[in-house]
C-alpha cells in the first residue's frame, strides 16, 4: 500500500525520498525518479513532510523515537504523518514529543486495502492539529477520496479501530450468511445476487462474497495484519471500559484461522473455517 501511495505523490510532480527496511521494495519508485535514503535518519533530515506506513506499533515507536528515528533527526517545522494502523496512545505520545521539538505529527490510518491505495481512493482518518491537516490536505487528496479530520491526536487511530470493529463483524456476518446458504442447499451465487443490494448489503459482501465462493483467498489485507488491528482495538476498548463481546469472538476466530496456517491469506479466508472440519 505504501508504495502505491508514494507513487501518487511522485506522479503529481513532488520530489520524493523513500526508505524501506527491504530496499528492493523501493526499486520501482527509484526507477521512476525517487531518491533512496539509506537510513530513517537520512530521510528525516532531508524532508520537510514525511509519511510513514510500517507494520506494528512497536515498529512505529522505533521509527519515530529510536536513536535513528524521525523525531531525533527531523528539523523543526517538519510535518510527519503516520499512516500505520497503530495504538491511539502511541499517536498521542508522538504528537506530544514531536511538538516539544516543533515537529507536527498527525496520525492518519487508512481503509481501502491494496486496491484503494493503487486507485488513490482510500478513506483517510486524521488526528492532530487542524492547521497541519489543512496544510497537508492537497497531499492527502492524491491518496484518498474520503479524508476526514477527526479531531485531536489519537483520534485518527480511534476512528480506524471503529472501522476495523465494523469490518470484523461484517466479515463474520458474510461468512455465516454464505455458510447457511450453502448448507441449506441454496445456490450461494444466486443468494448473493439477492442480498448484496438489500438491507444486508456491505462492502465485504459486494467485493469479497464472490471471491469467498470461489475459495479465492488471495490477500487484499493479510489475516495477520487484521489480527494485529483487532488486538489494538480490543485493548483500546478495554481502556475505555467498553465491553465488546462481538469483537472478542471475531478475534478468536481469526486467531484460530492463523493457527491453521492462513495468516498470509486475505481476511475473506475466514470462510475456510466454515468449510473445514472443526
Amino acid at each position: 500500500m505504501g508504495s502505491s501511495m508514494a507513487g501518487h505523490l511522485l506522479d503529481a510532480g513532488h520530489d520524493l525520498t523513500v526508505f524501506n527496511r527491504t530496499k528492493a521494495k523501493t526499486t520501482d519508485l527509484v526507477q521512476r525518479g525517487a531518491v533512496y535514503a539509506e537510513t530513517v535518519a537520512q530521510l528525516a533530515s532531508s524532508c520537510t513532510v514525511i509519511f510513514t506506513m510500517i507494520g506494528t506499533p512497536q515498529d512505529v515507536e522505533e521509527v519515530y523515537l529510536g536513536s535513528d528515528g524521525i523525531l531525533n533527526h527531523a528539523a523543526p517545522g517538519t510535518r510527519a504523518v503516520d499512516m500505520t494502523t497503530s495504538s491511539p496512545e502511541l499517536a498521542e505520545r508522538l504528537y506530544r514529543e514531536g511538538k516539544e521539538k516543533s515537529i507536527q505529527v498527525l496520525d492518519a490510518p487508512v481503509s481501502g486495502g491494496d486496491s484503494g491505495a493503487r486507485e488513490g481512493i482510500l478513506s483517510i482518518m486524521v488526528g492532530g492539529e487542524k492547521k497541519t491537516f489543512d496544510e497537508l490536505s492537497p497531499l492527502f487528496d492524491l491518496m484518498g477520496k474520503n479524508i476526514v479530520h477527526q479531531g485531536k491526536a489519537g483520534n485518527g487511530q480511534r476512528t480506524k479501530m471503529a472501522n476495523q470493529i465494523a469490518a470484523a463483524a461484517g466479515m463474520l456476518g458474510v461468512c455465516e450468511s454464505l455458510a447457511y446458504a450453502e448448507n441449506s442447499g441454496l445456490d450461494p451465487q444466486t443468494v448473493l445476487k439477492s442480498i448484496e443490494s438489500g438491507a444486508a448489503g456491505s462492502w465485504a459482501l459486494t467485493h469479497l462474497g464472490s471471491r469467498i465462493l470461489k475459495e479465492d483467498y488471495e490477500p487484499g489485507f493479510f489475516v495477520r495484519h487484521f489480527i494485529k488491528d483487532l488486538r489494538i482495538a480490543l485493548e483500546s476498548a478495554e481502556k475505555a471500559s467498553t465491553p465488546l463481546p462481538g469483537l472478542k469472538l471475531v478475534l478468536q476466530r481469526y486467531e484460530e484461522l492463523a493457527a491453521r496456517g492462513r495468516e498470509l491469506d486475505g481476511t475473506q479466508a475466514l470462510y475456510a473455517l466454515y468449510r473445514e472440519k472443526e
